[in-house]
C-alpha cells in the first residue's frame, strides 16, 4: 500500500523534527527547510522558498504531497513584538501562500496555530471562545488563522501548546527544565500562568486522526491537564528524578519579558475528544513517553539533527 506523502514546513523547528520522528515509520515524510541542513533517519529534506508564491507553487507541485503540515513560523514572542512587520510576513503572509497553493493543487492542509490568542478569562477556552490577543505574536497568528480559513475552507487549524526534545542550538521548554536541573541550576517558574501542554508525538497522532476523518475548521489539540508552568516543572522533575528543591515559584509580573503575555492559555479539548472518541491524554503518560524517548535514543538523534 502506498504511503501517505507528508510535507512538513519549518523542518528545522522543534515540532517538525519530533513530528517527523513520530510518523516516519508509517508515512513518507519530507521536511522543508529555509536555510538549515537537517539529517534524520527515514526522512527526506528539501529547501522551499515560502515567500515566493509562484516558485513555491512549482516546488510543491514537484513534491506532490498528499498532506501539508504547516509548522513554520516566528514563535519568539518578544521578537514579534519588536518586529511586527516580520511577524506579519512570516506568520500570516506565508500561511496565506500555503493555503492558496493547497487549494490550487487539492492538497490537504494542516495549519499549526497557538494558544496565545486569549487573555480575558480563567476558564478553559473552547474553539468558539472570543479571541483577545495581547501581543504582536498572537495578533499575527490570529490573522493567519483567518486568512487560511478564508482561502481554504477544508483546512484543519490546530491550536496547541506542545513540548518535546530540542537540538543543540535550540532547547524546548521541557529541555530547559531538565538540562538546567541536571546542571544544578535554580529555576524560577511562573505559578500564575496556566497551560494545557501535549507531547509533540501525541499532537501529531491526534492531528493525523483528524485529517483521516476529513474534518475541517479549528481544533484545540492539547492535553487533558490544565496546569501552571511551575507545577509542570515540578511534575516533570519528579518523573526524571531531578531536584524539585531547585525550582522556585515566581509570577509573570516579576519577569523582564518585553511583550505582554496572558496568564491563562489553557484550552478545552473536549471537541477533539468527542470527534476521536477518546481522551487526548494527560501529563503522566506524556512524561512517561518523553522519558522513554530519551532512553531509546530520540534525544541524541534530534540533538545532532540540525546544522
Amino acid at each position: 500500500m502506498k504511503k501517505t506523502r507528508v510535507l512538513i514546513t519549518g523542518g528545522s523547528g522543534l515540532l517538525a523534527l519530533n513530528w517527523a520522528c513520530a510518523i516516519r515509520d508509517d508515512m513518507h515524510v519530507t521536511l522543508a527547510m529555509h536555510k538549515h541542513s537537517v539529517k534524520l533517519r527515514g526522512v527526506d529534506f528539501c529547501i522551499l522558498d515560502l515567500s515566493n508564491l509562484s516558485l513555491l507553487n512549482d516546488q510543491i507541485r514537484f513534491l506532490d504531497p498528499d498532506l501539508i503540515i504547516h509548522t513554520a513560523g516566528l514563535t519568539n514572542v518578544d521578537m514579534c513584538e519588536k518586529y511586527p512587520d516580520l511577524a506579519f510576513h512570516v506568520n500570516a503572509e506565508i500561511s496565506h501562500n500555503l493555503a492558496l497553493i493547497s487549494v490550487q493543487n487539492n492538497i490537504q492542509l494542516v495549519h499549526i496555530s497557538t494558544d496565545h490568542l486569549f487573555s480575558h478569562s480563567d476558564n478553559l477556552y473552547s474553539e468558539d471562545s472570543i479571541t483577545s490577543p495581547l501581543n504582536e505574536y498572537a495578533k499575527s497568528k490570529l490573522l493567519a488563522e483567518e486568512l487560511v480559513a478564508k482561502v481554504n475552507q477544508n483546512a484543519i487549524i490546530i491550536r496547541t501548546n506542545f513540548f518535546c526534545w530540542g537540538y543543540s542550538q535550540r532547547q524546548s521548554f521541557s529541555d530547559w527544565i531538565i538540562y538546567s536541573l541536571r546542571a544544578g541550576k535554580m529555576l524560577s517558574m511562573f505559578d500564575d500562568v496556566a497551560i494545557t501542554p501535549i507531547l509533540a508525538d501525541n499532537l501529531a497522532q491526534s492531528t493525523h486522526e483528524l485529517a483521516a476523518l476529513g474534518v475541517s475548521g479549528i481544533f484545540n489539540v492539547v492535553g487533558d491537564d490544565k496546569i501552571t508552568k511551575y507545577d509542570f516543572s515540578i511534575r516533570l522533575a519528579m518523573k526524571f528524578n531531578l531536584p524539585i528543591g531547585n525550582i522556585i515559584q515566581d509570577q509573570l509580573a516579576n519577569s523582564n519579558l518585553f511583550a505582554k503575555r496572558p496568564h491563562n492559555m489553557a484550552l478545552d479539548n473536549s471537541k477533539v475528544s468527542k470527534i476521536l472518541a477518546r481522551k487526548v491524554g494527560g501529563l503522566d503518560s506524556f512524561f512517561t513517553d518523553l522519558y522513554s524517548q530519551e532512553i531509546n535514543g530520540r534525544v541524541g538523534e534530534i540533538y545532532n539533527a540540525v546544522s
